[in-house]
């Protein structure tokens, strides 16, 4: 096969790579482990572990799409989960209270570096550059510098929690019975606009694989406890996000204003709202993403959501998001995501050395920009 050929194979099904990336992962893994690392027990705290990553993801793909960089998610996670273990603490906020002041601390801030980015022009970059020395700074001033701990059982159960198994099992049909009615929904609306439709085999194939991750899904977790509530959320995020991407004019102006920014504003979009509230959105990511790690660590650490940002965006490349803007999914940031926490999970059961974690997480990253680069070449 000619090169061409394979970038296009590679450009048209990038998903499918992904996932078979993520499978071959696994394999070496399960087999240098001796299948230590596909236990349910692993497997579970592996995406708990993703959890934090995905999380972020979530919010630093509309920012990339939309043609900017944050660089302060890490430091701005570490602030937010340390303001919560501090209310919680010593202040002794109640769980609804304490939730709620972080989400609005973090929406505030990401506000803050939206409005100095779109409304200032100080590039993103730099804000965000400002802003994981200067919220690190913060999170050391009100932590005095030490891990803030034991947290409250409710604020412990957020980040350790799982979904019984029951429960898990009624989702997991619930999830089956949404993705055949989207399906059928799909097909009925292009039946009335006179579209053409995909093949029936094609939709019944697609609904069976679906089914068999669900139950593998389910199966798994419920093996050992359950279905994490971290995991849970970034389901929830997927749905969510997924949604605003595809199916809003708000998702649809991302998209836009970093496909061509000029363009879309001289069209009369409010380019530098769309930005501001992308910002926004990152910030609430981070306060999540925090209130989670906090939870999952039973603590406020000064040094938590280090190099953060860094898998965040590994993971937004990886999974297909472009560095130029305009082009992304949040699955794919999320598959990107699994990629990471994999590595991380397989390199720590084989006591890899720590230098060796992350050169092989940088050349990966690396690897993933020049894919992006090479076959958007060879579309032009």
């Amino acid at each position: 096969m000619k090169p061409h050929s394979i970038k296009q194979l590679f450009t048209q099904y990038k998903m499918l790579a992904l996932l078979i990336a993520v499978a071959l992962i696994w394999a070496f893994f399960s087999w240098k482990t001796e299948g230590s690392f596909l236990t349910p027990r692993n497997l579970s705290n592996l995406l708990r572990q993703m959890s934090v990553t995905g999380i972020l993801a979530c919010g630093m793909v509309l920012v990339i799409i939309a043609g900017e960089i944050d660089l302060s998610i890490g430091s701005l996670l570490g602030l937010l989960g340390g303001i919560a273990a501090v209310l919680d603490v010593t202040q002794h906020w109640p769980l609804a209270l304490n939730l709620a002041a972080v989400l609005g601390c973090g929406l505030v801030i990401g506000l803050l570096n939206g409005y100095l980015t779109a409304y200032r022009g100080i590039p993103s970059f730099i804000v965000g550059l400002g802003g994981m020395l200067a919220y690190r700074g913060i999170l050391l001033g009100i932590t005095g510098g030490i891990t803030i701990a034991p947290v409250s059982e409710p604020m412990v159960y957020l980040g350790q929690g799982y979904l019984p198994a029951v429960p898990g099992i009624v989702l997991g049909i619930g999830l089956f019975l949404l993705a055949a009615f989207l399906t059928w929904r799909a097909r009925a609306s292009r039946a009335q606009h006179g579209l053409p439709q995909t093949a029936p085999w094609a939709d019944g194939l697609r609904l069976a694989v679906i089914g068999a991750v669900l139950y593998a899904f389910v199966q798994t977790l419920n093996g050992y406890e359950g279905i994490p509530l971290p995991v849970l959320l970034l389901l929830a995020l997927l749905g969510l996000f997924s949604y605003i991407t595809s199916q809003t004019v708000f998702g649809r102006r991302i998209y836009a204003v970093g496909s061509n920014m000029e363009a879309t504003r001289l069209s009369g979009i409010n380019v530098k709202a769309v930005k501001l509230w992308i910002f926004g959105i990152m910030g609430l990511m981070c306060a999540l993403a925090g209130l989670i790690n906090t939870g999952r660590l039973a603590a406020g650490s000064p040094s938590a959501g280090t190099f953060s940002e860094l898998d965040a965006i590994a993971a937004c490349f990886i999974g297909g998001t472009s560095m130029r803007g305009g082009s992304g999914t949040v699955y794919g940031a999320l598959i990107g995501a699994l990629v990471m926490a994999s590595l991380d999970n397989g390199m720590s059961m084989l006591d890899v050395d720590t230098y060796w974690q992350m050169i092989v997480k940088g050349s990966i990253l690396t690897l993933a920009v020049w894919v992006d680069v090479s076959t958007r070449a060879g579309r032009r």
